[in-house]
């Protein structure tokens, strides 16, 4: 499922039109980024978690050339599931 292909289906489960859907989507995205940016949480209950860690500095290597890269320490959104996906099968 794409962008606007959760538009649609937003739109029609909450009888909303396809501007408002994609508002409200769009809503959600910046307020998820806004949190995560300031280093927050955003937890939805039975839906998933979230947050962001701290990936430290490693060696690598370029796959076209062999030669090793120091890939940098950087900051990266995780997800963890909730217990809907737990169940899901």
């Amino acid at each position: 499922m794409n962008k606007s292909e959760l538009i649609n289906a937003m739109a029609e489960k909450a009888g909303l039109t396809k501007v408002q859907a994609k508002n409200a989507l769009e809503a959600l995205l910046d307020a998820t980024k806004a949190t995560l940016k300031k280093g927050g949480k955003l937890s939805l209950i039975g839906f998933g978690t979230f947050s962001v860690a701290d990936r430290k500095a490693r060696m690598g290597h370029n796959p076209a050339t062999g030669k090793s890269i120091k890939i940098p320490a950087k900051k990266v959104v995780k997800f963890k599931p909730g217990s809907a996906f737990a169940k899901m099968k």
